[in-house]
């Protein structure tokens, strides 16, 4: 269990039947969101596209004692995100906590670069993200409390030429992060943004085993490098971003508002 200890002892986030509803739960850092959590008690529903993968997280739930189920869902179709949060409040009667974590951009050179891609990653990330946020927003409502957090990555303040796709989708997820905070504060509800840096989850793997390929490398040499160049040492771990996302899920975080908090490692260099 995530524990952090202070004065008095261990700390009790609160998270004890709470309810979750994690996107993109099945694989990498959505996963361990999902894991993580249900380690604290909170009862947790995870979704992505892929049945398989969301059942196999779920009996990994399951083994560590705690309350999970999946429903399958593509949130670049509004009514497969109904879906979603409707099969998740006849289960659960409610939800306290959104961690939105689902879908990715592609790349490709900017002198190259096809609008659709860009197209594609603003429709499953941010718009999906918008889309779960406005359906679970009226029912935390109800309860006066809520969390929402939105996993965006460090590419939506680091553009480059490659990455734009992943950048535009990115920093539009931190203004939505924004502009949803300032819409539902009053009504106890959090929203903030986590923004990881490359982080060792199998998609991470599969990006940079091209450039492995490319330099006649293994990923495993390209990935120590790449960790080498930051002050950290070293890329996160998903289990890492997960405790944070925790911690930003529980009642112990009682005042941020529409932050961005990054964890990559003291790569970024802008300011803030």
């Amino acid at each position: 269990m995530v524990r952090y200890l202070t004065e008095r002892g261990l700390m009790d986030l609160r998270l004890k039947h709470k309810r979750v509803l994690v996107t993109g739960g099945n694989r990498g850092i959505g996963r361990c969101c999902a894991l993580s959590l249900a380690r604290e008690g909170a009862r947790v529903c995870i979704t992505a596209r892929d049945k398989n993968r969301l059942d196999n997280t779920v009996e990994d739930i399951r083994k560590i004692g705690g309350v999970g189920f999946a429903v399958s869902g593509d949130l670049t179709i509004p009514e497969s995100c109904q879906e979603v949060v409707s099969r998740t409040v006849d289960v659960l009667d409610g939800i306290d906590i959104l961690i939105n974590c689902a879908g990715a951009a592609g790349g490709g050179d900017i002198l190259n670069l096809a609008t659709g891609t860009i197209d594609d990653g603003l429709a499953l990330k941010s718009y999906g993200y918008l889309r779960m946020a406005q359906l679970v927003i009226p029912l935390m409502k109800q309860k006066q409390w809520g969390r929402i957090i939105h996993i965006a990555g460090s590419a939506g303040t680091s553009p480059d030429r490659n990455n734009i796709p992943m950048s535009l989708a990115n920093i539009a997820i931190l203004n939505m992060t924004r502009a949803l905070s300032d819409a539902v504060s009053e009504h106890g509800i959090l929203v903030n943004a986590l923004c990881p840096g490359l982080t060792n989850t199998q998609r991470a793997r599969n990006v940079q085993q091209a450039r492995a390929n490319e330099e006649g490398r293994d990923v495993e040499e390209v990935l120590k490098d790449i960790g080498n160049g930051l002050p950290a040492g070293r890329i996160a771990e998903p289990e890492e971003i997960a405790e944070m996302v925790t911690f930003l899920a529980s009642e112990k975080c009682s005042y941020m508002f529409g932050s961005s908090i990054y964890m990559d490692g003291g790569g970024r260099r802008g300011t803030p």
